[in-house]
């Protein structure tokens, strides 16, 4: 018991010694373990929620398999890059934060205005992306054995409440946030095993690995971008759900202040995070991609889910509704973003364009302090999680990888390309880098000066405190 509590108060001390090196006084109280911190970036990835609204049209079964393989192996670079980076700098602030400190001082500033307003735009569309596919999966549930028939207007309605339901958890019911954490935990891994094993236990017939890993189905349009482009272009555009599904790890950077030897659990938290999502998110789609009944009527099923109509074929009506009905538990969003699922009353496409702007913003806020300590390696000085001679490549195949999906996740993916299917992602994320760029270089480069550090020195018996930016020299 002894060796215990001497364990953690120095842990503790650690912590505390760590914070004051940045600049910073322990405030939180750090009672979120190293499980705890995985548990909340395991959560926000949830696979189910990326999944359950994964396409079939573009690319088909072949794109969506191998894909999920392809992306979660470059996402583990962005991973170990931040995870490097919040070993060294474990902060709430997060890639705010840690794009200032990295940077020069003389850019340390501008750093920090251009990612905030990306992990900005990330998060409010990465809300509106999981909060309007839980919409339409409630809608599209409400459809099975009922004359209910979903309209833009009955899913927008839907979508409204659950962000009510959102903004009073968020407001009112805080403490039991930690709670719905463990509990989604516990969901997330139990949860997708049990769905997967007994959808391929139940299944009546069962694909072949042919299928399920080569068969390649363009969707997009007639004719499809396979034709005017060509099939690596569809397939390209086909990683989106699996890329936007892998989301939200800085999670557990942002607890990091309130985690118990974060220099160490909080990276591991972001890897761990990663790792284990790839894994249950590929048995999860391997199950539901096997266990398709006839590939024809799934992909233009009247439910206008796919994984719906592959639940009603291996259960039943009444059987696709309690899993459906449980699949929604997995839906736990946060805070509100009620305007950019407005154009989903015009637009067949809004889903796709809210999930490209949320996998955008939010990977370029990962990237630019992983970029800033790829050029500027003198100023970053490693904490325990260290890649060592391996750092700098992971950190390049890190930011060409976030370039790819940017470019990518701003193209068309219906064809022909008309105000109902325009990809409006490029417009989103054009405003925010127009605005952030104009309004620095017109009037916050004047007075936003990053983030503050609070320096605390000893003078005696006196405590002096000194306030420094991290974008100015010490005032």
């Amino acid at each position: 018991m002894a060796d215990h509590l001497e364990h953690h108060f120095s842990h503790q001390a650690q912590d505390e010694s760590t914070l004051a090196e940045i600049g910073y006084k322990q405030e939180l109280n750090r009672d979120w373990s190293l499980l705890h911190n995985f548990g909340i970036s395991f959560s926000i990835i949830s696979v189910v929620t990326g999944i359950t609204t994964y396409g079939l049209n573009t690319g088909g079964p072949g794109v969506m398999s191998v894909g999920w393989i392809v992306v979660s192996f470059f996402t583990m670079f962005v991973g170990l890059g931040m995870a490097e980076i919040v070993s060294a700098i474990p902060t709430s602030g997060g890639p705010y934060f840690w794009a200032a400190r990295l940077a020069p001082v003389k850019h340390a500033a501008f750093a920090s205005w251009i990612t905030g307003w990306f992990n900005l735009l990330g998060q409010v569309a990465v809300t509106t992306g999981i909060s309007f596919g839980l919409a339409g999966l409630i809608s599209t549930t409400a459809t099975i054995n009922t004359a209910y028939a979903p309209t833009a207007g009955k899913t927008i309605g839907i979508y409204a409440a659950i962000l009510i339901s959102h903004a009073m958890v968020n407001s009112f019911g805080v403490h039991i946030l930690r709670f719905l954490n463990d509990s989604s935990i516990i969901l997330h891994s139990l949860g997708v095993g049990s769905l997967a094993i007994a959808v391929l236990a139940k299944a009546p017939t069962h694909q072949n690995a042919s299928f399920v890993f080569s068969t390649f189905y363009d969707g997009t349009g007639d004719p499809g971008w396979s034709v005017r482009a060509s099939p690596a272009y569809v397939a390209a555009c086909g990683v989106l759900m699996a890329q936007y599904t892998l989301t939200g790890f800085d999670a557990s950077a942002h607890l990091s202040e309130e985690t118990r030897n974060a220099s160490w659990s909080a990276p591991m938290g972001v890897i761990t995070s990663i790792g284990i999502s790839a894994v249950f998110g590929f048995f999860l789609l391997l199950a539901l991609l096997f266990s398709i009944q006839d590939f024809t009527n799934t992909v233009g099923t009247t439910y206008g889910q796919p994984v719906t109509q592959i639940l009603v074929d291996v259960f039943g009506n009444n059987g696709a509704t309690v899993l459906m009905t449980l699949i929604l538990l997995f839906w736990l969003a946060a805070t509100l973003s009620f305007l950019l699922a407005l154009p989903s009353l015009g637009s067949s496409v809004a889903f796709g364009a809210a999930t490209s702007i949320a996998t955008i913003g939010l990977y370029i806020s990962y990237g630019i302090p992983i970029l800033i300590g790829l050029i500027y390696p003198s100023g970053f000085k490693k904490g325990p999680f260290n890649l060592k001679m391996f750092s700098r490549p992971v950190a390049l195949v890190a930011v060409l990888w976030i370039g790819f999906i940017t470019i990518i996740f701003c193209l068309p993916t219906q064809n022909p390309v008309s105000s109902q299917t325009l990809n409006y992602t490029i417009v989103a994320v054009g405003i925010i880098a127009i605005g952030a760029l104009g309004s620095w270089f017109l009037t916050a480069r004047k007075w936003f000066t990053g983030p503050i550090r609070q320096i605390e020195m000893v003078h005696g018996d006196t405590v002096v405190r000194e306030v420094e930016f991290l974008g100015q020299e010490k005032i």
